[in-house]
């Protein structure tokens, strides 16, 4: 069940942009674990010779955690000042 949001939700809210950002993560997270799962499964029960597929699960993983470190330390969830007209 999605968690409630007491307003209608707007990505000016600084609160929803970050819960918004942290389950796009989560959603990431949950579909790299999912397919790199599925793809060593069939690795190692085919007996398969796929060499790239230790590259990709590092560069996905990379890219993860680089993910990670934009929200978690980068992202600026601070009021956005009104737009000047």
């Amino acid at each position: 069940m999605p968690p409630r949001w007491p307003r209608q939700p707007d990505r000016n809210d600084p609160a929803y942009r970050k819960l918004d950002d942290r389950m796009n993560f989560a959603v990431h997270v949950a579909i790299f674990a999912a397919s790199n799962s599925g793809l060593w499964f069939f690795h190692n029960f085919l007996k398969a010779n796929w060499e790239w597929l230790p590259w990709l699960t590092t560069v996905w993983l990379v890219i993860l955690l680089t993910h990670l470190i934009y929200i978690a330390a980068i992202a600026n969830y601070s009021q956005t000042p009104p737009k000047s007209t």
